[in-house]
């Protein structure tokens, strides 16, 4: 598959050198700058994040690449640029902590479990102390 026929969603199974140097775009339209680099799922090896060089003294901002699509060769984003922008800085060349991705989710206000996960259990037991009874 040529890089070229790259349209819609951004498949788990696409070369990140493929995005590498893509043009990238918010949800309006305006130009974010240029992806810089991708960074991969630890435990799935799936692309996960890229980091777009916004020009803006050389910075580097994290996106998600799941909710974002490949349209007409480059990357469109679907939060505001000025959301964009102001994404943690962690610097690039650097593995990503999973504190780290947690901010960015964050920040991005995604959900952070996965499709299919079972929902935490409910605590039932909050404001009790550990080791009564209700009858007491």
């Amino acid at each position: 598959m040529s890089c070229d026929q790259l349209e819609g969603p951004v498949q788990t199974d696409v070369d990140p050198r493929n995005l590498i140097g893509r043009k990238a775009f918010d949800r309006n339209g305006a130009k974010i700058g240029t992806v810089d680099e991708v960074y991969l799922d630890d435990a799935t090896g799936v692309p996960e994040w890229a980091a777009i060089r916004t020009g803006l003294f050389s910075r580097d901002a994290f996106v998600p690449l799941e909710p974002s699509e490949l349209v007409e060769g480059t990357l469109r984003i679907p939060f505001e640029r000025s959301l964009i922008k102001d994404a943690p800085d962690f610097g690039v060349g650097r593995h990503l902590s999973p504190e780290q991705e947690l901010q960015l989710y964050h920040h991005y206000g995604l959900d952070i479990t996965a499709p299919g996960d079972p929902a935490p259990p409910e605590d039932r037991d909050f404001g009790k102390i550990a080791g009564t009874s209700d009858d007491t």
